[in-house]
């Protein structure tokens, strides 16, 4: 069977959806990987060691031939149009967002798997995407807004006076939101978190954090591991306990986000407007919506407070900016969600799985993911 890689296609995007390792491991289960030259360059995969890893290195991959196509980013809905009824596509799929290309996958007859609608049960944990890109965008996170904030991170005693160290404060508490805290707790800033998931308590003391227990009184565990959308009412409730620590924080990050759906808000402007000039706010959800109210996906927007401005950030392509780690990571997911549906060189997806039922988005001309489902109805 043809395993089509093809370079990506959205602007910023640097990462690749397979390395020569997983090419190694996709071959010795019997299919075929087709690799479009230059897909790996950005992230550091030279053509030649594709080539070497059992790789076949085209100029163009011929969509209308493949069986399987493996993807970061979610495909076009012209390339969805080109693909064989049948065909399997494994990635990214931002299903809230790209309603376009899923109504173009279901009427193609593609059987579209969304990495982040993976269950998280233990044994799907080696395909485990949002996790394993959400450790680099934790990291990132902070990286960004170190680099923004007009003072130290850490307390330093001089000579000339003491620096108090940065506060910072978190909101999730999933991979990133630990990474965050962690990546924060190095470069010496004050760490505090919230998540709604109440048993998040212990993994943020574990990263040196310290936990924000809101009591907003809801059940907040959804299926899969993942966090529940609050109510309105509730919403509000968050939103309000939330006002005077994220007031009191010098940079918030933000990283609530619900698979499948827009990103919860969080924080509105005047929340943001009530923090002190000079602090900066990281939402990692901004290409799902955003966390903050006014954020836009790939910009800094400032916001005028007294005696200056906070600057807003909307973190986009976050994993892209370390291609190299994070397509290694995301590969070995890929090539692992590949390998569970594999049998003697056929790929052929056992619906009965939870795993594998739990990630289809279509299969069979239908929207098999129902929120995703809901929404393209509604937007009929």
């Amino acid at each position: 069977m043809q395993v089509g890689v093809g370079r990506e296609q959205r602007a910023g995007e640097r990462r690749v959806a397979a390395t020569p390792e997983t090419v190694q491991q996709l071959t010795a289960l019997g299919l075929h990987l087709l690799v479009e030259s230059g897909a790996g360059t950005e992230a550091g995969f030279a053509d030649a060691a594709f080539k070497e890893a059992g790789a076949t290195v085209i100029s163009e991959l011929p969509f209308e031939a493949l069986d399987v196509l493996l993807h970061v980013r979610p495909i076009t809905p012209e390339a969805a149009a080109r693909l064989r009824p049948g065909t399997v596509t494994i990635g990214l799929a931002s299903p809230a967002t790209e309603l376009r290309t899923v109504r173009a996958l279901a009427a193609a007859g593609i059987t579209s798997f969304a990495l982040e609608l993976l269950p998280r049960i233990s044994r799907a944990q080696s395909m485990d995407a949002l996790s394993s890109q959400s450790l680099v965008t934790g990291y990132r996170a902070v990286l960004e807004a170190a680099v923004r904030y007009p003072r130290f991170f850490p307390l330093y005693m001089t000579a000339a006076g003491t620096v108090p160290p940065a506060r910072v404060l978190v909101l999730g508490a999933g991979v990133a939101g630990l990474q965050a805290i962690g990546t924060a707790k190095r470069l010496g800033a004050r760490v505090s978190a919230n998540d709604i998931r109440a048993a998040s308590a212990d993994e943020v003391a574990s990263m040196g954090g310290t936990f924000i227990n809101l009591d907003v009184d809801a059940a907040a565990e959804g299926t899969g591991g993942y966090a529940r959308a609050l109510g309105e009412d509730r919403a509000q409730r968050q939103r309000s306990l939330l006002a005077p620590h994220v007031a009191a924080a010098d940079i918030l990050i933000t990283t609530a986000a619900i698979p499948g759906r827009p990103a919860p808000l969080l924080v509105t402007t005047a929340m943001v407007a009530s923090m002190r000039a000079g602090s900066v706010v990281v939402d990692l959800a901004a290409e799902s919506g955003g966390n903050v109210e006014g954020v836009i996906a790939g910009q800094d927007v400032q916001v005028p407070v007294d005696g200056g401005s906070v600057t807003l950030v909307g973190l986009q392509d976050a994993a892209s900016a370390m291609p190299s780690d994070a397509s290694r990571l995301f590969a070995r997911n890929v090539s692992n969600f590949l390998a569970l549906m594999t049998d003697g060189g056929l790929v052929a997806p056992d619906f009965d799985d939870d795993v594998v039922a739990g990630t289809c988005l279509t299969h069979g001309g239908a929207v098999r993911h129902a929120p995703t489902a809901a929404a393209l109805e509604t937007e009929a």
